[in-house]
């Protein structure tokens, strides 16, 4: 059993596809301390700031959100749903889905992925500085390393 005690968030920087500066975000392993194997699966939190998005995009995993404050509105697939604090939202793998902080106060949620390693089809994209006309990317990420495979542009 492993116990991850809270930690900083950072500002959500590091992907040229999703280049939210005014939003924080951490990513929660488990770190195995006690030497056994480590589970598999990821935990997010994250604070999207008033006005921000996530960008469509759609996972090679389910993936679990729970909204903790604030309102938004969450794509998926073809329809769009109104969330609020309390609310659960499952997206099955391979459904594209983004979300809009539409509140007036920061947007906490938090997400779990079954597996560290998660591939991520970007659709649309909020992109970092100098990279605006870039196509939407697929990259692999890998939460336990942070190791980061752009595999190449996103097929529509």
């Amino acid at each position: 059993m492993t116990v991850i005690r809270n930690g900083p968030y950072q500002p959500m920087v590091g992907d040229p596809d999703d280049y939210r500066p005014r939003t924080l975000w951490r990513v929660v392993v488990d770190d195995a301390s006690d030497g056994r194997e480590p589970a598999d699966g990821a935990f997010l939190f994250e604070s999207c700031a008033v006005g921000d998005r996530i960008p469509v995009h759609r996972h090679d995993v389910d993936e679990i959100v729970a909204v903790v404050e604030g309102s938004a509105e969450y794509r998926l697939g073809a329809d769009s749903h109104a969330v609020g604090p309390g609310d659960v939202v499952f997206i099955p793998a391979g459904t594209a889905h983004g979300t809009v902080n539409t509140g007036d106060v920061p947007l906490l949620i938090h997400a779990v992925f079954p597996r560290v390693r998660v591939r991520i089809e970007m659709l649309e994209r909020n992109p970092a500085p100098g990279t605006e006309d870039a196509p939407p990317m697929t990259t692999v990420y890998d939460f336990r390393s942070g190791a980061v495979v752009v595999e190449g542009p996103s097929g529509r």
